[in-house]
């Protein structure tokens, strides 16, 4: 008899752990949807915000969860609208989070962007890298080429300028040669005239 009220206890107890089990939420889980592994940057003060989006264990959104996304307080890092190092943030309908008017500040490299999120009870974390970094500038060697070129295109200019006047004078010397030179053989002008003859000498 005690052996038999001894299995159905463990029967009920083990039945009502299970229930239990069952009954317990699943855990929430954080979702990175823009702004990792981007470059923001320095000179434009540009940075990318990060969004995230918070799930449900069975993948379905969760409108109101509480989410927060932390920078470094040294370093490469950023800050978040007035120039906070934090951000708090409730999800939207679509479980979608915004970490709005990041800006990257002036030390170049990569850094972490914290993200964590809590529902009902239910805690998830997430972890976002950036960097950030100075736009190329122009090298001394592409400025050396523009100034190549633009000394090619003014001898090329002067080129063409002298050889312009080079043809003008010759087109007016064969001119005024053939004008002032005409009915000359030899450079020996012949004279118009009535012949003479004498005697031999």
């Amino acid at each position: 008899m005690c052996r038999t009220r001894g299995w159905m206890f463990a029967l009920l107890f083990g039945t009502a752990v299970g229930v239990a089990q069952a009954q317990s939420p699943s855990p929430i889980t954080i979702k990175i949807i823009e702004g990792d592994h981007a470059i923001n940057s320095i000179r434009m003060k540009r940075g990318h915000d990060p969004v995230v989006q918070v799930l449900s264990g069975s993948g379905e959104p969760i409108a109101g969860a509480t989410v927060s996304f932390l920078l470094p307080a040294s370093g490469a890092g950023a800050t978040f609208s007035g120039g906070g190092l934090s951000l708090t943030v409730q999800s939207d309908a679509k479980g979608m989070a915004v970490g709005r008017r990041l800006t990257p500040n002036r030390i170049e490299g990569p850094f972490r962007i914290r993200v964590t999120a809590s529902w009902h009870g239910e805690a998830a974390s997430a972890t976002l890298s950036q960097t950030n970094a100075e736009p190329a500038t122009q090298t001394s060697r592409n400025k050396w080429i523009v100034i190549a070129v633009a000394a090619g295109g003014a001898v090329a200019g002067g080129v063409l300028a002298a050889s312009r006047g080079s043809s003008s004078s010759d087109t007016s010397g064969s001119s005024t040669g053939g004008t002032s030179g005409g009915g000359t053989t030899g450079g020996s002008a012949i004279v118009p005239g009535s012949p003479s003859f004498g005697p031999p000498k």
